[in-house]
């Protein structure tokens, strides 16, 4: 048995695929980027004519992606603690590696996930990192652990 979550607050999709999927006490979150709600637009990209990238802020990235994340953990009746491992692709890991780390060790001060960082050479829009996490959910009130 499964649920299916997507969050009002967090950018659509952009394929056919929901923000997390809740299998037994596993939520499993499908990629998310940087992208703002409600819009194409990317936190500190600016693109040319043809919709490549001419720059980009990874800081700003960070920070809008990891609230993505905590904003779809929301939906879910999720949150940040609940996180048990996280892999983050980014585009640029010799540029972006220190900043992201940095960021990250912020936000995951409290909570320790596992983690895995890859450099990926594209993503499927202009952007510089996307987070894949799991979470694992406290049993629900009457449900026992396996």
């Amino acid at each position: 048995m499964s649920e299916f979550f997507n969050a009002d607050q967090a950018p659509k999709p952009v394929g056919l695929y929901p923000h997390a999927r809740q299998v037994g006490n596993l939520l499993f979150l499908s990629g998310v980027g940087p992208r703002q709600a409600g819009s194409s637009d990317i936190p500190g990209v600016e693109l040319d004519a043809e919709g490549e990238i001419i720059s980009y802020d990874i800081e700003a990235q960070c920070h809008s992606v990891f609230q993505n994340v905590s904003t779809i953990l929301a939906s879910a009746g999720a949150d940040w603690m609940d996180l048990v491992d996280v892999t983050v692709f980014l585009t640029n890991m010799k540029d972006d590696f220190a900043t992201y780390n940095r960021l990250y060790a912020e936000y995951f001060s409290e909570n320790m996930p596992c983690r895995t960082t890859v450099e990926v050479n594209k993503l499927p829009t202009p952007i510089a990192i996307e987070l894949k996490c799991i979470a694992a959910l406290p049993a629900k009130s009457g449900q026992q652990g396996a």
